[in-house]
């Protein structure tokens, strides 16, 4: 007898399906950044809150002039001044085929500001001082001729106008563009400084990450209070070029902010959230042992 046969039935793949899946959503670009401290993922707006540092290993990025502005003086207190000095290109300088007047207007677009140095008057925890900020993002802060004429400017400012002086460096050292013009500059801030301090004036100098070449060598080193951020990189000649020549290995740590102060080199380190509390209250204790005016 033959075997019965039994009905096919036609495949159902519903049977198989799970819930529906929600439609993946587009992540913009920009919202998360690694830190280069512990390598772990930051949200972006968590860092920019708590002032460009990481909130797990307080590895301090690099902030623009104006972001530093904003964090260490007073709301809306801060007068620029010198801001009509603008760089020229008397040496008709030209990098891999580039002219210099052509990579400086590249630069004012990028950075924001029109050369390396923002300088002025502004409150900080309501104490009027003489502010000068490098920025870092316009040709990494390299010292020209601007520069030195803006500081020197603001030194004589505050030297008239018995101010404390502050200025927070970051710079990779003199502009190669300029040649001798921009070394010429370490000479001349470095004589301002020289005559601010015997009319007794209150020079703070602050080291943020780079600080290397010219201007280590001259204003950046010449604080009456030299403060640095923790882990800035402070020195003069790059750490390589300085192993190749010595042909010795340098220890762990060298030209960082935390083997300066070891060895003398600076004065504090201070986080970057303590340090509008910190220079207003150097202001204060420096201003109280002033000697009293005839």
């Amino acid at each position: 007898m033959a075997k019965e046969t039994e009905p096919v039935v036609p495949f159902d793949s519903s049977v198989f399906e799970g819930p529906a899946h929600r439609k993946k959503r587009d992540v913009p670009d920009g919202l998360w950044m690694r830190c280069p401290g512990c390598e772990g993922m930051l949200y972006r707006k968590v860092v920019a809150e708590n002032m460009e540092v990481c909130p797990t290993c307080s590895h301090h990025f690099r902030v623009s002039a104006r972001q530093r502005i904003a964090q260490l003086t007073d709301t809306d207190s801060f007068e620029e001044l010198f801001s009509d000095i603008m760089p020229d290109d008397p040496l008709e300088f030209e990098w891999r085929g580039r002219k210099y007047g052509k990579y400086v207007k590249e630069y004012q677009a990028k950075a924001g500001t029109d050369e390396g140095v923002l300088t002025g008057v502004g409150y900080i925890k309501g104490r009027r001082a003489a502010v000068g900020v490098m920025n870092g993002d316009f040709i990494m802060g390299s010292m020209g001729s601007v520069i030195g004429e803006k500081l020197t400017l603001l030194i004589e400012k505050a030297s008239a106008e018995k101010l404390p002086l502050i200025i927070v460096c970051t710079s990779g050292g003199a502009r190669m563009h300029e040649g001798a013009l921009s070394l010429m500059q370490m000479a001349k801030t470095s004589a301002a400084l020289g005559r601010f301090d015997e009319a007794g004036g209150l020079y703070i100098a602050v080291l943020a990450d780079p600080t290397t070449g010219g201007t280590t060598a001259s204003f950046g080193m010449l604080g009456d209070v030299i403060i640095a951020e923790p882990g800035a990189l402070v020195g003069f000649a790059g750490a390589r070029v300085i192993a190749n020549t010595l042909r010795t290995d340098l220890p762990d740590g060298f030209q960082r902010a935390e083997f300066l102060l070891e060895h003398g080199f600076i004065d504090r380190i201070v986080e970057r959230k303590e340090l509008r509390n910190d220079l207003a209250r150097l202001i204060d204790y420096c201003e109280s042992w002033k000697p009293a005016s005839k």
